[in-house]
């Protein structure tokens, strides 16, 4: 299809419709993102428990080093263990968030969807707004 016949066919949807589908776009961008960030998360929840087992398994002496920007520094293994649950803890809060915005967002885009759907499906119809 080309840009012609897709101007020509926005020009005979109503604007409410219009809107809609713009607003459908807009969720669809808002959802990507969301997966994408939550992808992103689950990703360095998995690195981190990577992480926290090789330490759990290090005997306590072990020299163990944490990133602190461009700069290593030393510390202990206890210090390390904690730091690491408290990153996996963060993460998967904000996991559970995402997960709550992707329900909301899924749920809007499957509304707008249906409606759209209902508008255009009515279009065709006699004496249809």
């Amino acid at each position: 299809m080309n840009l012609d016949t897709e101007d020509s066919i926005m020009q005979n949807i109503s604007p409410k419709v219009q809107n809609q589908f713009a607003m459908l776009q807009q969720v669809q961008q808002q959802l990507q993102t969301v997966l994408s960030q939550k992808a992103q998360y689950e990703m360095a929840v998995r690195e981190a428990k990577r992480a926290a087992e090789e330490v759990k398994d290090a005997a306590d002496d072990t020299p163990m080093y944490l990133s602190i920007g461009t700069v290593m520094v030393q510390k202990k293994k206890d210090y390390i263990d904690g730091k690491l649950t408290e990153k996996v803890e963060t993460l998967e809060l904000r996991i559970k968030s995402l997960e709550k915005q992707e329900t909301l967002l899924q749920g809007k885009f499957e509304q707008l969807q249906s409606q759209i759907k209902a508008a255009l499906e009515g279009k065709g119809a006699p004496n249809a707004a």
